[in-house]
């Protein structure tokens, strides 16, 4: 169980929440907040003070006075009218992360959102009641509306959602799942829909993933290095402490912990002085990446724990339109991100190449006996060139783009939601291009016909991989794309990394 308070949660609770599905419960040192910020809500309604959001049109429209007997309406009418997202609907994982940050950023009582609400919340989540939200739609400011907007709609018994892996409507899925159906009070509906959660919860996730991703690709890389018989010496801990960023220390250090005790490397010689870069600078490239990983980490961290709605109810009774809901703190980091990764497929991609090139390994064509004949792995370096080409127009950065919307009232954008869709794409490209790499490096080490004496690390790498996959055969060719996806799924699911860091610590920073 994770207690929310509005200000402690971490990433890997996020994926807790997210993907294994900890349930929540509220701290009760949070609902003091909650309530007094409802009771500032509710003393404007009574009192017929004209305050944006409460009982005033939205955006543009701001300078239309709502009644109080219309102010349930408006919030209703938000919801209804602010769905109107397109796409693909974001995994379960995803929206499961969505909600969870919302509840944990409403609950700083900054909001107004009546506790009876967010409790409402809460219980969706933990009974798994899945809003059905399209992908497309937000400009990551004022926050992402229309996703969040299909968050809520079930809420209220409309929309989709699903409910024990089933497409439900959002009345049914309530129901099926024991939860009463709602209605929205002064300001609820703005405090629910109005925020950067989306683009956050997307880009959380993708941070995880990368930072799991970034061990991976050292564990790949050292494969690769003994698949070439390289020279080890490029990683002695004196070379990266006269250069000392902390990404390229780390994975100096984890090259030299995955080799310990290998058979398949070798030193500096007068006759071999160095490798090609994808292989003798991999603590200075992937080590680039680690250290951007890791800031946008700690934005992350921040962003999950902050009020991201507009207006804002302070502590002392104010009603303060800002911009909080702008996702641009977060966009630039995403955007940051998804280079990041790009670069740990472009160079995975380039060690492809080096392990099926006769001419670059010394090995036989492809990886497979009798090429001409079979094809081997030719393709799938093929396949790999086109990911990584397709990461780098992905990669170009949305936070630099803006369209004005709400009649200029919003005239700045951030594109931050953007930025964390194609910073997740990039991350599943790339993963696809490491798990081919680790499938080629394996194969390449087979053909030495000598499959012991690897590094204490990699060793335990390649053991796992010829348990849980196929053994390509060396002379004769197979649909390939079958172990690609077993390799691809034993890299998200963590197993492989988790099989290696039973042998071996890994640094990620």
């Amino acid at each position: 169980m994770i207690v929310l308070d509005g200000k402690s949660l971490t990433l890997e609770e996020v994926v807790a929440v997210a993907r294994h599905l900890e349930k929540v419960e509220l701290d009760p040192a949070a609902i003091e907040a909650v309530n007094n910020s409802r009771k500032i809500v509710d003393e404007i309604v009574e009192n017929k003070r004209v305050v944006y959001g409460i009982n005033t049109g939205f955006g543009s429209l701001c300078r239309v006075s709502i009644s109080a007997e219309d102010t349930a309406q408006l919030q209703e009418n938000l919801i209804r009218t602010h769905s109107c997202g397109f796409g693909d609907p974001f995994k379960e994982d995803v929206v499961r992360a969505i909600i969870l940050i919302r509840i944990n950023s409403l609950l700083k009582g900054n909001s107004g959102i009546r506790l009876s609400t967010v409790e409402h919340l809460i219980a969706m989540l933990n009974a798994n009641v899945v809003p059905h939200i399209p992908e497309k739609g937000s400009l990551g400011a004022s926050g992402d509306l229309a996703p969040l907007a299909h968050m809520v709609l079930p809420m209220l018994g409309l929309g989709r959602a699903y409910y024990e892996g089933e497409l439900l409507t959002g009345k049914e899925a309530m129901d099926r799942a024991g939860l009463e159906i709602i209605e929205l009070s002064a300001k609820e509906g703005l405090a629910l829909i109005n925020g950067t959660t989306v683009l956050t919860a997307v880009g959380a996730l993708a941070t995880y993933d990368a930072i799991q991703l970034l061990k991976i690709s050292d564990v790949a890389g050292a494969l690769s290095l003994e698949a070439h018989n390289g020279i080890h010496d490029a990683f002695k801990e004196g070379l990266h402490t006269i250069r000392p960023h902390a990404g390229q220390v780390a994975t100096a250090k984890n090259m030299r912990t995955l080799i310990e005790g290998s058979q398949y490397t070798t030193p500096q010689t007068k006759e071999r002085v160095q490798d090609a870069y994808t292989l003798r600078c991999i603590p200075q490239i992937h080590g680039a990446s680690k250290d951007s990983i890791a800031y946008v980490k700690t934005k992350v961290e921040i962003e999950i724990n902050s009020v991201t709605d507009n207006p804002i109810i302070t502590a002392e009774g104010d009603v303060i339109s800002g911009g909080n809901f702008h996702g641009e703190p977060m966009a630039q980091p995403f955007d940051f991100l998804g280079i990041a990764v790009a670069e740990i497929g472009n160079v995975s991609e380039r060690r492809v190449e080096r392990l099926v090139n006769n001419q670059l390994s010394g090995l036989p064509s492809f990886l497979v006996k009798q090429p001409g004949l079979n094809s081997g792995f030719m393709i799938t370096q093929y396949a790999c060139a086109a990911l990584a080409s397709e990461n780098k127009i992905l990669a170009h950065p949305a936070s630099v783009d803006s369209i004005p919307s709400c009649e200029n009232q919003e005239d700045f954008v951030s594109m931050g939601t953007t930025a964390a869709r194609t910073a997740a794409q990039i991350l599943e490209n790339s993963r696809r291009i490491v798990a081919t790499e680790i499938m080629a490096a394996c194969q390449a080490i087979d053909m030495k016909e000598q499959t012991t004496g690897l590094g204490k690390g990699t060793q335990a790498a390649y053991d796992f991989v010829r348990q849980t996959l196929s053994t390509i055969e060396l002379d004769k060719d197979i649909e390939m794309y079958d172990e690609l996806n077993k390799a691809t799924a034993i890299l998200e699911d963590d197993s492989f990394i988790t099989a290696v860091e039973k042998a071996v610590t890994l640094d990620i920073q």
